[in-house]
């Protein structure tokens, strides 16, 4: 009768540790998906990326880090007519693949 209560509470308590296991794994997954971080999409945050889109330079590092966080932004530039050229220049695609940025699905 005792190994039976012994059983039965080892079963709970793995069933209790499962549980608690997938609720970390839960809390850690779902903190990931809210750390993001918020973007102010202002054109004149790529003015690193002026030679490079405007003259064919090589862009710089600054440039590159700037049009990867501008990614999510570059939709918005490109419905805009002030921004669609220069946004969606070859030399902007150019520097856009250096940089090893993709190119958006707008």
């Amino acid at each position: 009768m005792r190994e039976r209560k012994t059983v039965d509470g080892l079963l709970k308590m793995k069933k209790v540790l499962g549980a608690a296991a997938l609720c970390v794994v839960l809390v850690l997954l779902l903190g990931e998906v809210h750390v993001t971080k918020a973007v102010n999409c202002v054109a004149t945050e790529l003015t690193p990326c002026a030679g490079a889109i405007m003259w064919s330079q090589p862009p710089s590092p600054a440039c590159c880090g700037k049009l990867r966080e501008q990614l999510p932004c570059l939709c918005q530039y490109l419905n805009n007519p002030a921004l669609r050229p220069y946004v969606d220049s070859p030399n902007a695609q150019k520097v856009a693949r250096v940089c090893n940025v993709p190119t958006p699905k707008c």
